[in-house]
């Protein structure tokens, strides 16, 4: 569906402030000291995988598009809004072998990191992380994915970009978003560092209230778009992974 500017903005300003510490700046290279190659955004998603007594059971990742993640070196950037201390994120996180910190799903895409390696990281020199995520909740399924269709929808991605000077700045583009075939597609070309952001579609609810839904990530772009890793695909492929 498609929304007024107004509101378009609205939603804009307000993914920010609910998800802005969700996301992650990227870059990978192919050697120590070299320059980056490819810059790129990845954000936590905390998966629902069962119950107990206690409470929900859930898993954290950070997930990217698998472009990114297919490097002999990265590079996580911090910033002071979510790190605690604020004064940690002075630092980069720069990890050799790249590639084989993450659980690659070709079949969509995307790579997957399992986040217990970066919290250790923090507790080891004193820090911890203070960030937020897309939950499963906020996650959509395959019956609001099915909801798009070959008309314009308005869609919202949230990135880190690549400013003059190297440095990422917090950005909320507002999109259009299409049904292509069995695909989603953003259908302009995004900006550098926006491969493997999450993008987020919009449906109003029966009582007239805007739903919010993040349909997937961004995927490098192609014919003038890009198309999306939906999340009913991308769940599909995390359980096949992890299956005993």
């Amino acid at each position: 569906m498609l929304l007024d500017q107004e509101t378009e903005n609205e939603i804009a300003y307000e993914l920010c402030q609910l998800l802005g510490r969700a996301i992650l700046p990227l870059s990978r290279s192919d050697r120590p000291g070299a320059g980056a190659d490819g810059f790129g955004t990845a954000f936590f998603y905390t998966e629902l995988v069962g119950a107990t007594d206690d409470g929900d059971v859930v898993h954290e990742w950070l997930l990217t598009a698998d472009a990114i993640a297919d490097a002999a070196y990265g590079e996580i950037g911090l910033r002071p809004s979510i790190t605690e201390p604020a004064d940690a994120a002075s630092e980069h996180i720069v990890l050799p072998d790249f590639a084989n910190r993450w659980l690659h799903l070709p079949e969509v895409g995307v790579a997957a990191m399992p986040t217990g390696g970066l919290h250790g990281y923090a507790e080891d020199r004193g820090w911890r992380w203070r960030t937020q995520q897309v939950t499963d909740a906020v996650a959509a399924r395959a019956d609001a994915i099915g909801r798009v269709g070959a008309d314009p929808s308005a869609a919202f991605v949230l990135a880190l970009g690549v400013a003059d000077g190297g440095s990422r700045p917090l950005e909320a583009t507002i999109e259009r978003v299409v049904r292509d075939g069995d695909d989603l597609r953003v259908t302009t070309e995004l900006p550098g560092g926006y491969v493997g952001a999450p993008v987020f579609g919009a449906e109003t609810r029966p009582e007239g209230e805007v739903a919010l839904h993040c349909l997937g990530l961004v995927l490098p772009a192609e014919r003038g778009g890009h198309r999306i890793a939906t999340f009913d695909r991308i769940r599909s492929a995390l359980a096949a992974a992890v299956a005993p």
